[in-house]
């Protein structure tokens, strides 16, 4: 689907390319449905209206760690910040304590960083929170879980029974649910067929009390 925003002569866009995804470029003719651009790697390219997508002139040289903050919310745009954040490894943070307590909107995006608004906002309000970790398959959705998990345990204190944490727990339990039926997809040997709820418990202190799959 093409933008709705006006594309003229002159207009900076992104178009797509067989090698690198998208390219951007300046469009120098429109004829009709079309529009003639000159690539930033020196071709020209002939592309349709609905199918180039305007691109950010002022956007910041580093990106931005809020996609929303983007101009124009596209797929071009999206990878392009991406990259950007990546080539600067500002994607991650490394340590738990840079996230503990601090302001959600000064924090760089990291899956801690959500952890900590949701504990937090639980012991605030003293009402259950969730956190849905989504996406396809070889994401990193079971990885992700076990750092939430690993986090919440690092607030929490790390409750042990027989000398195992309950993310311990939770984590052995993997092999158990994936006898239920796994498949290979293109990504990943071993891909779930199931969802997973995991449900850690805490008490009226903020300390993990337990847990359950």
């Amino acid at each position: 689907m093409g933008t709705p925003v006006n594309i003229i002569v002159g207009s900076h866009v992104w178009v797509e390319d067989p090698e690198v995804s998208w390219i951007d470029g300046q469009v120098s003719k429109i004829n009709g449905e079309d529009a003639e651009i000159e690539a930033t790697n020196g071709n020209k390219v002939v592309a349709e209206l609905s199918k180039i997508y305007p691109k950010d002139t002022e956007a910041p040289a580093n990106g931005v760690d809020d996609m929303t903050k983007l101009s124009y919310l596209h797929e071009p745009g999206v990878l392009q910040n991406l990259k950007t954040r990546y080539e600067l490894n500002e994607i991650y943070l490394h340590m738990m304590q840079q996230c503990k307590g601090a302001p959600f909107e000064e924090l760089s995006p990291h899956v801690f960083a959500v952890a900590d608004v949701a504990y937090r906002a639980m012991i605030k309000e003293g009402k259950n929170n969730s956190i849905l970790v989504s996406g396809e398959s070889g994401a990193g959705k079971t990885e992700t879980t076990k750092m939430l998990m690993q986090y919440l345990a690092f607030l929490g204190g790390r409750a042990a029974t027989e000398g195992r944490t309950v993310e311990q727990q939770v984590l052995e339990s993997n092999p158990v649910l994936e006898a239920f039926g796994n498949a290979k997809t293109v990504r990943n040997n071993n891909s779930s067929r199931f969802g997973k709820f995991v449900e850690i418990q805490f008490d009226k202190s903020g300390r993990i009390s337990g847990a359950a799959i």
